[in-house]
């Protein structure tokens, strides 16, 4: 699903990333136009008509229903915009704000990962509604939610909490109703903001009650970089139609990995028996069944996102944070993340649902943890479960973790999925040199 992993991090001092090829000059968190991270929620709520107040989000749904008459009949007749049309840069000032580095701080002293994967999804909303701003009305006519998030590197093991960070983030490639948005983060280190994530979200443009595909702008790349940039969002779509066709839950395991399966069956048996019922974990290994942890949720208004549904980056932290003391407890040491892919978000998550949360390790090799979080939701009059998103997670522990073997046909469909992921990610090796040390020890970018 992703390219070479962390490809971000390995960008010198003055070469041009995906958001400097939109702007000109040196990246001054002070500059005109830039938005307070506190600012992008309250520019949503603007743009849609949302209201901050529980009680009136019926009504204001219900105002919503007059914009119909805005929406595009066909995306031909819809302007073309530029790549920079949608560019935004968001501050987050954990270095100038004390008050506000109090939600971000962990005990480690560090900055919750959690708290990030909630800010980039509210700032991948309104890059896409930059992209289709309608000049003539100041409400969108456009439900825009995220669809996916493809894939999250990260290229420092941990963050400072006493440096600025800044968000940037365009619209990178467009289809009729869908469109791609590239995410970068920096992180303030002297007098210059020093790249440590890269991020790829795909949103959905729905119709103003959020009940049908609704057209979006077309794109049209106004250089090389931006060609290539387009390029690629194409070729992302290909990989993810592709991925999705040998799915596991589609495909039968391919012959290698019919193999792997059957050999880690074979080292289970035990050979004081002849039989395939006996069965005895390797040295350092442990079995998948042994790796859960699970959490429940209540789902309260205080969670809801502009449309009243609950917040895609809540869910996204609360997996996160289960996945982590997971991988945690498993390795036995602090995990940190590498890198997020393919959390496909199926199902809105109503206010009042209870939120079932499952984490299970999946896949382990030499220092890293690969989980996956599985996520549902009840239906308490029907008594039925309904799952609502799949996150992907892979962490890198301070020491060698051990094995993890699967008993069942079913584990070992997961340890295969998870294998797939982990390779995904095409290398611990382009990690940057500096990826182990403390914030209070990288000074550089």
């Amino acid at each position: 699903m992703r390219r070479a992993a962390l490809r971000l991090c390995a960008l010198g001092k003055g070469q041009l990333t995906p958001g400097r090829g939109l702007t000109q000059g040196p990246q001054n968190p002070k500059k005109q136009g830039i938005f307070h991270i506190q600012e992008v929620r309250d520019k949503l709520r603007e743009i849609v008509g949302a209201s901050t107040n529980w009680r009136d989000h019926v009504k204001a749904m219900e105002e919503r229903k007059l914009l119909h008459s805005f929406l595009a009949k066909s995306q031909d007749g819809l302007p073309p915009r530029r790549m920079k049309d949608s560019y935004i840069e968001v501050l987050l000032p954990l270095g100038s704000e004390p008050e506000l580095r109090e939600k971000y701080l962990t005990v480690q002293n560090t900055v919750r990962f959690g708290r990030i994967l909630e800010d980039l999804d509210s700032l991948g909303v309104l890059v896409c509604y930059m992209h289709n701003k309608i000049h003539s009305a100041k409400t969108s006519p456009l439900s825009i939610v995220t669809a996916l998030v493809d894939k999250i590197d990260m290229c420092k093991k941990s963050l400072s909490p006493e440096q600025d960070i800044k968000f940037s983030g365009h619209v990178s490639w467009v289809g009729k109703t869908s469109m791609e948005v590239k995410m970068q983060m920096f992180q303030l280190h002297g007098d210059e903001f020093c790249p440590v994530l890269d991020a790829t979200f795909v949103m959905v443009a729905r119709d103003s009650e959020n009940k049908g595909p609704a057209f979006v702008n077309p794109l049209i790349p106004e250089s090389p970089e931006e060609e290539e940039l387009f390029r690629q969002g194409e070729l992302n779509k290909g990989r993810r139609i592709a991925f999705s066709s040998t799915s596991l839950l589609k495909m039968a395991p391919s012959a290698d990995e019919r193999t792997t399966i059957h050999e880690m069956f074979l080292s289970t048996l035990d050979p004081k028996t002849i039989s395939f019922r006996s069965r005895v974990l390797p040295p350092n290994a442990v079995w998948m069944e042994n790796s859960k942890l699970k959490s429940l949720e209540i789902c309260h208004p205080q969670e809801r996102n502009i449309f009243n549904r609950i917040f895609g980056g809540f869910l996204m932290r609360k997996a996160y944070e289960l996945a982590w003391a997971t991988a945690c407890s498993f390795g036995g040491s602090r995990p940190f993340v590498v890198a997020v892919d393919d959390i496909m978000f199926q199902k809105p998550v109503e206010v009042g649902s209870l939120l079932f949360l499952s984490s299970q390790v999946c896949f382990t090799q030499n220092n890293y943890i690969q989980v996956r979080v599985h996520s549902e939701v009840a239906s308490l009059q029907e008594k039925t479960h309904t799952t609502t998103n799949v996150f992907h997670f892979t962490f890198m522990s301070e020491k060698e973790v051990p094995l993890v073997f699967p008993k069942t046909y079913g584990e070992s469909m997961l340890y295969l999925d998870g294998q797939r992921h982990f390779n995904s990610m095409s290398g611990p090796a382009t990690l940057r040199k500096d990826y182990f040390l403390e914030p209070k020890e990288s000074h550089t970018c």
